[in-house]
């Protein structure tokens, strides 16, 4: 009863703890934030600068831009927590945001996390959100969040494939009577691509130009495939050898050849995944197909390349960019269904 009463008191939050954003949503509420998972920080010091509100899209803004005094941060690498001061400090941010001064003794907190996440990397969540503020934690698998989030039917007796490709992890999983039968983490995503990138253009154009170019570049004219008409797009960034700015031409056809690494490590996931599980249920793919979520996803012809290689249908979730949040939110709002399939911290608190 007193757990009851607190949760309307407070407001209960689904994370999605992404190495590039966070998105928080609030039960009862729907998707309250997204923003970056950065923070700008004094040289060589934790002190959040602007007077604490570098966080977020304050921060990215900042990236790129700054002086020697100031440092933007990502406290997530890969998927995990690289710096647990810094994402505490960027959570309880977020917390207060979302919640928008609700009062409460804290709430309770259920996070999506990659599913290849060690026992010292879960603690490192259990107990930055702890002291950010929440009372109780959960962790969600981030491919069976996707899945609910895509509306697949995971809870049928039958192959359901998902492949979430974030900024700094690919999650591939096929699940089955609500549980994932086999699975498979990369530590690849959207920041890879990006760096393949950076790294062809310092090769072929002599153009040293940073990762958030990179990512504008990829946006823009990136494709897995080839597209009905070549696209071209103008960028800007210092001559490798004067050190002086320039502009160069990219084509898509150069940025999809850069793409070729990470593309053939997402793709050996999905095969690999398909290798582990029972033949009756890798059989029921050749229907079902392959549901892909997660921002890198949106990459131009990426659901064409992966069906053409793999030999099973491939679709887009309906909106990429927050599957994983909205499933973890729709697993938050039907904790009580859920809960035995969630890890939970073990002080409730």
């Amino acid at each position: 009863m007193l757990e009851r009463l607190f949760g309307v008191l407070g407001s209960d939050l689904a994370i999605d703890l992404g190495t590039a954003n966070t998105l928080i949503g609030v039960a009862g509420e729907g998707l309250v934030l997204n923003e970056p998972s950065v923070v700008a920080v004094e040289q060589g010091t934790t002190r959040i600068v602007s007077g604490g509100r570098a966080v977020g899209h304050l921060a990215r803004q900042m990236s790129g831009r700054t002086p020697g005094s100031i440092s933007v941060v990502r406290p997530l690498s890969a998927g995990v927590i690289t710096d647990f001061e810094l994402c505490e400090t960027m959570l309880r941010y977020f917390f207060a945001k979302a919640q928008r001064g609700a009062w409460s003794r804290g709430p309770r907190v259920l996070v999506a996390v990659p599913g290849a996440i060690t026992p010292v990397e879960k603690r490192a969540v259990y107990n930055s959100a702890h002291r950010a503020g929440a009372r109780r934690v959960f962790l969600a698998s981030a491919c069976m969040a996707a899945a609910v989030g895509a509306e697949l039917p995971i809870t049928e007796p039958v192959a359901n494939m998902i492949c979430d490709i974030g900024g700094g992890t690919t999650e591939v999983a096929v699940l089955s009577l609500g549980d994932v039968v086999a699975g498979t983490t990369i530590r690849m995503g959207g920041d890879r691509m990006d760096q393949a990138i950076v790294d062809h253009l310092r090769r072929r154009h002599e153009l040293k130009i940073g990762p958030a170019t990179a990512e504008q570049l990829r946006i823009d004219v990136g494709s897995a495939t080839p597209p009905a008409e070549e696209l071209v797009a103008e960028v800007r960034g210092i001559d490798t050898m004067t050190g002086l700015p320039r502009r160069a031409t990219v084509t898509s056809a150069e940025v999809r050849d850069a793409l070729l690494g990470p593309l053939d490590e997402i793709t050996e996931a999905i095969k690999a995944t398909i290798d582990d599980c029972p033949p009756e249920l890798a059989a029921d793919l050749v229907d079902t197909g392959l549901v892909l979520s997660g921002g890198a996803a949106l990459l131009r012809g990426l659901d064409a390349m992966i069906e053409e290689r793999i030999g099973v249908p491939a679709r887009m979730a309906p909106d990429c960019m927050t599957t994983v949040a909205s499933g973890t939110l729709a697993l938050l709002e039907h904790l009580q269904e859920w809960q035995q399939m969630l890890e939970s911290s073990d002080d409730d608190v």
